[in-house]
């Protein structure tokens, strides 16, 4: 297990920009892919965005690709996701998520942050 704690989430105006942040507390953080999932009010939970432990991979669900950037400092035991050019449909309670080994559009992460929510006026 992963302790995770996410933060940066805010309210913003569509066409905004915001960067979430995620601390965690595991010393082998290099080994561990990371990633971002989100839960609208009255919908499930859906995939984001995830990154491989080394940073070399990183995967995107098809309607953020172009306007969210996903990146690691391992240095740091962090992991951000960029959000810009911000839509009222990326309103949602944003967690992170970390599980060992390499990331995919399917990947199942075992720990979870208690999330940060994004709200995007229109």
């Amino acid at each position: 297990q992963v302790q995770l704690v996410e933060s940066g989430g805010g309210l913003v105006q569509a066409g905004g920009s915001l960067r979430l942040s995620c601390a965690a507390s595991r010393r082998t953080f290099i080994n561990y892919g990371m990633g971002w999932f989100r839960q609208a009010p009255g919908k499930e939970r859906e995939f984001v965005a995830a990154i491989s432990g080394s940073g070399g991979r990183t995967v995107y669900e098809d309607s953020v690709k172009g306007r969210f950037t996903i990146s690691r400092d391992n240095a740091k035991n962090t992991v951000y996701l960029q959000m810009i050019s911000l839509k009222p449909e990326d309103t949602a309670v944003y967690h992170c998520a970390a599980g060992p080994g390499s990331v995919s559009l399917d990947w199942a992460p075992g720990s979870w942050g208690q999330g940060t929510q994004v709200t995007v006026s229109s």
